[in-house]
């Protein structure tokens, strides 16, 4: 099955929350809701962070967003991906000022994210590229890709070829509840993908090739622990589909574009808000991704993190392009906050690897 498609993106839809100020103005209380939640600046100041303010440790991971173009068109998609996305998508001069920065700076981990990455033109070289300077590199695969196409069918070699670390989104061990999310038939093309990764030696012993997959809840709730969910997870697949992963990173679903779109749609935009807020931990804030991430967008544009780059509030830095990249003015930029930092704070914490606090 080439494309697996609930609906079209906001964007094409001419929904009015494409427009990223639109969902600010609903995070902040002044459109579609009249609601307003106590500040995030506020609460992380109460829990001792000085003038409510949230600061780097320093620039681990370079995440780079490499286009909105997907095979897929996902129900609780933050980035709005999907077929129709064809004009968001990086140039040959952006990623070569990537690789530029990537050169110069001790920055250890490359994550490259989409829509679906290996649908840009420049992706495999990219990758190669990288791999070539010794970086770490992680690629997030939505898995049907790989059986979406004969062109794209040897991704699994590849991946092994340069030691990618794959990240894959897998809502659940069901076909019921993750097609319900993604779209018919993505979980029999999810099985299959996997089964391939794992011919190719990804999660086999000694192989020293990670697979990893994501679940995020389907609904307007929060996710349950990690461990638990990893250990049923695992049981599930190998029982049912002899497959095998390395871990289950749980993600806490953001307030963001189509989730957004559903809170308000379903009338559960409030409550979950007040979920959000009520579980609130401190101790989460510590360990929030955009502390050691810069996020590029397929433009070029620095953001904090990925979900900021969804809501396009870029760095706190004079320069905010990666033509404009300052390592040191990065590392000590005060982080751009918003309402929807209390979806990687609640609970045990959310970040692009899962929960942050044990």
């Amino acid at each position: 099955m080439a494309i697996h498609q609930k609906g079209k993106s906001l964007a094409a839809r001419g929904n009015a929350l494409s427009d990223t100020f639109f969902q600010l103005e609903v995070l902040n209380g002044r459109e579609r809701s009249a609601a307003q939640f106590k500040p995030f600046e506020e609460s992380i100041k109460i829990a001792g962070f000085d003038q409510g303010k949230l600061l780097p440790s320093r620039i681990e991971i370079f995440q780079i967003n490499v286009g909105k173009l997907c095979n897929q068109t996902c129900a609780h998609c933050h980035v709005d991906a999907g077929p129709d996305r064809k004009a968001e998508n990086m140039d040959k001069a952006t990623f070569d000022r990537c690789l530029e920065i990537l050169a110069k700076y001790d920055i250890p981990t490359v994550d490259i994210t989409g829509g679906a990455p290996e649908m840009n033109p420049h992706f495999r070289w990219f990758v190669e590229e990288c791999h070539k300077l010794g970086k770490h590199v992680m690629n997030r695969c939505n898995l049907t890709i790989i059986v979406s196409n004969p062109k794209y069918q040897d991704l699994p070699h590849f991946f092994a070829e340069n030691k990618v670390e794959v990240v894959s989104s897998l809502p659940h061990y069901s076909a019921l509840r993750t097609d319900s999310q993604r779209g018919d038939g993505v979980f029999e093309d999810s099985i299959k993908a996997l089964q391939l990764l794992n011919a190719v030696g990804y999660a086999q012993p000694d192989s020293g090739l990670n697979l990893n997959l994501v679940y995020n809840p389907s609904g307007a709730f929060l996710p349950g622990g990690q461990a638990s969910l990893e250990n049923e997870f695992k049981r599930q697949l190998k029982r049912k589909y002899n497959v095998d992963f390395n871990n289950l990173y749980v993600i806490t679903n953001m307030p963001i574009s189509r989730f957004l779109d559903y809170l308000l749609e379903s009338g559960n935009y409030e409550k979950y808000m007040n979920a959000l807020i009520d579980v609130f931990n401190p101790a989460a804030v510590a360990g929030v991704m955009c502390r050691n991430t810069i996020s590029v967008s397929w433009d070029g544009w620095m953001y904090d993190c990925d979900f900021n780059q969804m809501l396009d509030l870029k760095v706190s830095t004079p320069g905010k392009s990666v033509h404009d990249f300052d390592f040191a003015a990065l590392e000590k930029r005060d982080i751009v906050l918003n309402q929807h930092c209390y979806g990687c704070t609640a609970g045990a914490g959310s970040s692009c690897g899962g929960q942050v606090v044990e």
